[in-house]
């Protein structure tokens, strides 16, 4: 797992302007430097100052690479990469960090050549090891993943990102144990380290323990408060121990620090949901689609909660737009089965709960549904065999769809 620095934004053209009049040991520190606008700028002076032997220019075109990198331009990262490897082929650093620039844009088999690579060069090469880690990871070859994080702790048993990205590693198989174990070490190694207490207390929220999860991302947030994906986490942990108000306020806060992450916009539009603000819950969800268009799970929660608010039309054409994106979603046709059931249309329902039900013989809002549907249509023995199935599976469904608009009485 690599870390990204924090960023101070500005553009490379005032970083250029300040390097005017500066010498060569100034665009050395600032080429070196974690702020990818200061790293460029002092990067580029080198590269085209003519002055730099062949092994400075690799150098410095590697780390202008790193620059582009963070900054999320992996292609222009990647061109300075090759750059540096034509200078120097024999550069294992930078066909190490072309391969983090190719796992960043998921061409994960030209990562694992690279990461060969380096390590053909200098086999004990350890950050070569913790990067290919993290693509096998990526890949969901975990085996693999934690062999070459063992490889990298042989090498250095003091990095805490090596046991961190293990411990994600273990995680990842549900080998909690094996993961507090590295997680804890980690924390050991560096007590300050934000990352690895989102990561435990990320397990905490996986194993139900939401107390001592809250307690880690407490933690993390202490050191890192612009850790967004703390925020959201925690959120998670409240909203599953009932407290909807501190969760809401955990996914706002995420947002407010990176205003484009789109999971916490819908894990609040969740949120809302639980406290029946339908508005704004599907505001959030319209959030998500605008920053994920291709994300079927948003459409149908606003097409949810369009249908319970009776934005019936609109609810279809949501529900329709989730089935093309993710065809024969059970929550999906689940969802377009109640907006026709709203629309007193009870042979689409009915078609859209049988659907769900070969899927999901036990979802109690289809049988239920579906029950309703049947009532509609005068088949009352159908009727009653359904809405009974569906109450002794989930026993307040009836009260649940009264609430959406959908009593028993009154389909």
């Amino acid at each position: 797992m690599r870390v990204v620095p924090l960023i101070v934004v500005t553009t490379l053209l005032s970083a250029s302007a300040a390097l005017a009049g500066q010498t060569r040991d100034d665009n050395w520190n600032r080429c070196k430097d974690t702020n990818p606008d200061l790293s460029i700028g002092g990067c580029t002076a080198l590269i085209q100052s003519g002055q730099e032997n062949n092994s400075n220019l690799a150098k410095a075109f590697r780390n202008r690479g790193i620059a582009y990198d963070d900054k999320g331009e992996y292609d222009r990262a990647i061109q300075d990469y090759d750059q540096s490897i034509r200078i120097d082929p024999n550069f294992a650093e930078a066909f190490s960090s072309r391969g983090s620039a190719y796992d960043d844009k998921a061409e994960f088999d030209r990562a694992l050549e690279d990461y060969a690579q380096a390590l053909r060069l200098n086999p004990n090469y350890e950050d070569a090891y913790v990067n290919r880690g993290v693509t096998y990871r990526k890949m969901g070859k975990y085996d693999l993943a934690i062999q070459d994080y063992d490889q990298a702790i042989r090498l250095d048993s003091t990095d805490a990102i090596a046991f961190l990205d293990r411990g994600v590693a273990y995680d990842d198989k549900s080998d909690y144990d094996h993961a507090i174990q590295d997680y804890d070490q980690a924390l050991r190694l560096k007590p300050d380290y934000a990352n690895a207490y989102n990561d435990r207390g990320h397990l905490y929220l996986t194993k139900g323990d939401y107390d001592r999860a809250i307690q880690d991302l407490d933690q993390a947030i202490r050191i890192n408060p612009n850790l967004a994906i703390a925020y959201n986490n925690r959120g998670l942990a409240y909203r599953r121990k009932g407290d909807v108000d501190h969760a809401i306020q955990d996914f706002s806060d995420a947002i407010r620090t990176n205003p484009s992450y789109a999971t916490a916009f819908n894990n609040r539009g969740y949120a809302y949901d639980t406290k029946g603000d339908y508005e704004r819950a599907m505001a959030d969800f319209s959030q998500v689609i605008s920053l994920r268009p291709s994300y079927a799970a948003a459409f149908n929660s606003r097409c949810w909660d369009r249908a319970i608010v009776g934005q019936l039309q609109l609810a279809l054409e949501d529900c329709n737009k989730s089935l093309t994106l993710s065809p024969n979603d059970a929550n999906t046709l689940d969802s377009r089965g109640f907006a026709y059931l709203k629309l007193k249309n009870p042979d689409a329902a009915i078609a859209d709960y049988n659907a769900v039900l070969a899927i999901n013989p036990k979802m109690a809002s289809s049988l239920y549904g579906r029950g309703l549907a049947e009532r509609i249509k005068g088949d009352r023995a159908a009727a009653d065999k359904d809405i009974a199935a569906a109450k002794t599976i989930q026993s307040d469904i009836a009260d649940q769809f009264a609430k959406w608009g959908v009593p028993e009485t009154n389909p």
